[in-house]
């Protein structure tokens, strides 16, 4: 069974001449292999939690990134040995392989999460306190909104982007498969069943 942690709650708020915000940062083991799911942009902030720890960047085997936001992938770069997995391939240096929604050596699942980005995944780990889904921007929210689980509600960021019927059809996958669902943004929770 996998065990979950998550480093860096992640926030989004908006200021005076664009944004202060970076992703969730979400630490996994699986069968001995441990992966960071959306590093984020906070280079500061992820050294100091990974240092509470004890592990440097070079103890992580792999980073996960749900899509291709520069406030969830930034640092991605800074694990020099891990390989890096998105929402098809996994990369080995400049090997690249699809990786058919599992990652190699543990027992964690990638599902396609599509709406938020086209290309937007996330990923199922079960543990003995149930199923947690670490699911990226299908649910966010903003410093100080209520965190409302609202599969209807308009996503208005990247709007370019977002394809809403796509959205609220992920969101259903992941509150039917989760126990726990960690956003891109905000709090985790608890779902209701």
């Amino acid at each position: 069974m996998a065990k979950v942690k998550i480093l860096i709650e992640g926030y989004a708020k908006k200021i005076d001449d664009g944004w202060l915000a970076s992703s969730t940062t979400t630490l996994i083991e699986s069968n001995n292999k441990k992966l960071i799911v959306d590093p984020g942009c906070n280079r500061k902030k992820l050294a100091e939690e990974l240092s509470k720890i004890n592990l440097k960047p070079t103890d992580i085997d792999f980073v996960f990134l749900t899509h291709n936001h520069t406030d969830h992938t930034l640092l991605a770069g800074i694990f020099e040995k891990a390989k890096v997995l998105n929402n098809a391939e996994l990369y080995d240096d400049d090997k690249q392989v699809e990786h058919h929604n599992k990652i190699p050596g543990t027992d964690l699942e990638i599902i396609q999460t599509p709406g938020h980005t086209n290309d937007h995944s996330s990923l199922v780990a079960k543990t003995n306190e149930g199923v947690y889904v670490i699911a990226g921007d299908v649910f966010w929210w903003m410093d100080n909104e209520e965190q409302e689980i609202d599969v209807e509600k308009e996503d208005q960021a990247h709007p370019e982007e977002v394809d809403m019927e796509k959205l609220k059809e992920s969101r259903r996958k992941v509150l039917e498969t989760a126990d726990y669902v960690i956003p891109g943004h905000g709090k985790m929770f608890k779902v209701d069943k």
